[in-house]
């Protein structure tokens, strides 16, 4: 019987200062004081849901996500970060990383994360050019997020992404490789670059700003990459970029197919299990969890159970499956197919034959070609149960 999935860990802070007009994530303007104590306590509860599921696995991976996880105070970082060693087998080279807003840090905080156990921070940068920060409703400006990555290079932090936008409104092809520019010579050793895309239920989609058009931001992607790819930066997913060594070990995760436990407001998990269907082998489940997206009731919800759990049908399983990995620039091994869905390959065989005959597959690998990158989601699609 095959060995379970790599687990990570996934830890929602659903607060925020201010929610950007852009932002269609479960985010919700803080008003009044943040309810700490209570965020850990209910922490606790997710956590004892999935302690059977998670027993003796190491987890690879842990991931404060938002909203804006940085409002914690680094104590409170600290407690979930006992909490989860106390409960969980980590990694000894765990990647621990808290996702931080440049208008929420400042020196000493960042040492404080340092110092609770964070090792890797994603700043989310967005912009460098104060207009198009306005623009985007964010906090900070400019000079802010550079003092940001130095402060936090002070405090220890070794490995940073910074998160970037662009085709943000009214922006050009100067200003966005600008930014660019400015990402390369803070020399971090990655970033996550995309397009802003307007999305439903957000502020910019009821009130649609002017973007660029395709055509400028064709040329956008083909300059920033070139740039990039000369600073020693590779693209190793749809919008993630690292240099050596630097690649997002939990998204990875994600993208081959990993577990992973979600805990916090709206957070989704992933866990699979061997289920006996023999006395001779197994049959692998995966199993899907959600929680309730609102920070009041989930706050308000007391233990058992919390979470809404699925299992996954079998026919949708190659659709999930291809819908990360091939967000991967090199694809995964074949093998990893029937290793994460436990099924075999030969049940996406016409479909593969049919996608490396229009080349938008490499033959050897579950890879698509540079045309199949262009068309990912008519890709994925063609696995749609």
């Amino acid at each position: 019987m095959s060995s379970l999935p790599p687990l990570a860990v996934y830890l929602h802070v659903p607060w925020c200062v201010r929610k950007c007009p852009y932002c269609d994530f479960n985010s919700h303007a803080l008003s009044g004081e943040l309810p700490e104590r209570d965020w850990l306590e209910r922490i606790a509860d997710d956590l004892a849901e999935d302690l059977t599921a998670a027993a003796g696995r190491p987890v690879v991976s842990i991931f404060f996500g938002g909203g804006t996880p940085s409002l914690l105070k680094p104590a409170t970082v600290g407690s979930v970060l006992d909490l989860l060693a106390g409960r969980l087998s980590l990694a000894a080279d765990v990647e621990i990383t808290l996702e931080a807003n440049p208008g929420t840090v400042d020196a000493d905080r960042f040492a404080g994360f340092r110092s609770a156990g964070v090792n890797r921070l994603s700043l989310g940068v967005q912009s460098f050019a104060d207009r198009a920060l306005a623009a985007l409703g964010r906090i900070h400006g400019g000079r802010e997020a550079i003092t940001a990555v130095e402060a936090a290079r002070k405090a220890g932090f070794e490995r940073i992404n910074l998160d970037l936008m662009h085709g943000l409104p009214g922006q050009s092809p100067e200003e966005a490789l600008a930014d660019i520019d400015q990402a390369i010579a803070l020399a971090g050793g990655h970033l996550s670059w995309y397009q802003l895309t307007i999305e439903p239920n957000t502020e910019f989609h009821s009130r649609p700003p002017l973007l660029p058009v395709e055509d400028v931001l064709a040329d956008i992607e083909e300059e920033g990459a070139a740039r990039l790819m000369a600073a020693g930066y590779e693209r190793y997913e749809v919008s993630a970029w690292a240099r050596p060594f630097e690649a997002c070990r939990h998204n990875l995760n994600y993208w081959t197919f990993g577990d992973y436990l979600g805990l916090g407001p709206g957070a989704h998990g992933k866990l699979s299990s061997w289920a006996a269907a023999d006395p001779v082998g197994g049959r692998l489940e995966v199993v899907r969890s959600r929680h309730t997206r609102s920070p009041r009731d989930w706050l308000a919800a007391r233990p058992g159970p919390r979470a809404k759990r699925d299992i996954v049908a079998s026919a949708v399983l190659p659709e999930e499956f291809m819908l990360n990995a091939l967000r991967l620039i090199e694809g995964v091994d074949e093998d990893l197919f029937e290793a994460r869905t436990g099924l075999p390959l030969a049940t996406v065989a016409a479909e593969l034959a049919a996608l490396r005959d229009e080349n938008l597959l490499r033959p050897d690998r579950l890879t698509t070609t540079p045309l199949g990158l262009r068309f990912l989601d008519r890709v994925v699609g063609r696995f749609l149960a």
